[in-house]
Parts: C-alpha cells; structure tokens; sequence
C-alpha cells in the first residue's frame, strides 16, 4: 500500500478538519479524540465539502444539510444521506501525516 504526504501533524487542530487534495482525490483529514481520519471530502447526498463542516464524536457533519459521517467507516448516521463516503488509511510518520488511496470502506 502506498501512501501519500497530506500534511504535517502541527497542521491539523482537533475537531476541525483540514482539506488537502491527494493525486485530484479531495480528502477531509480530521485530528479528533487522539486519532487522525481521512474521508472522502465531497457529501454524499450533495456535493459540498465535508471538511466546511464540524467535528463531534467521531463524526463530520455536511454543513448543507445536516448529515453526519463516521470518521471510522464513512457511513452516514443520519438522513438525508444514505451513501456512505470513502474512508482511507492514515499513518504517522515522524511529523507527518501520511494518507493511502486505497479505500478501507
């Protein structure tokens, strides 16, 4: 699996995410309860960036209409999506934060 420089680790503040684009991929990486996510940041259910939107419980909210994705899976906890978004794997590397595109859901 090969992975891709998204940002230095100082970059990221918890709870709020922070967009990068990976090889024309638009990725929301998000620094939350002690963990960095990657997701997908374009919304299911219509095409706005994840990452305009907040952080809760492990969760990001779509800022246009409410729904709320799992940082872990991608799948959505509410309506009105019902599509989960991709989710990639992370690593840390010294004080980077390194993203796969290879989709884990």
């Amino acid at each position: 699996m090969s992975f891709l420089r998204a940002c230095g680790i100082e970059e990221l503040d918890e709870d709020t995410p922070k967009r990068v684009e990976l090889d024309g991929v638009p990725i929301s990486v998000v620094r939350t309860q002690g963990e960095v996510f990657a997701i997908n940041d374009i919304c299911s259910h219509a095409n706005v960036s994840l990452s305009e939107g907040e952080v809760e419980d492990c969760q990001i909210e779509c800022w246009l209409h409410g729904s709320a994705f799992d940082l872990r899976t991608g799948k959505p906890s509410g309506l009105p999506a019902t599509r989960p978004v991709p989710v990639y794997p992370v690593k840390i590397e010294g004080d980077d934060v390194l993203v796969s595109l290879s989709q884990e859901s």
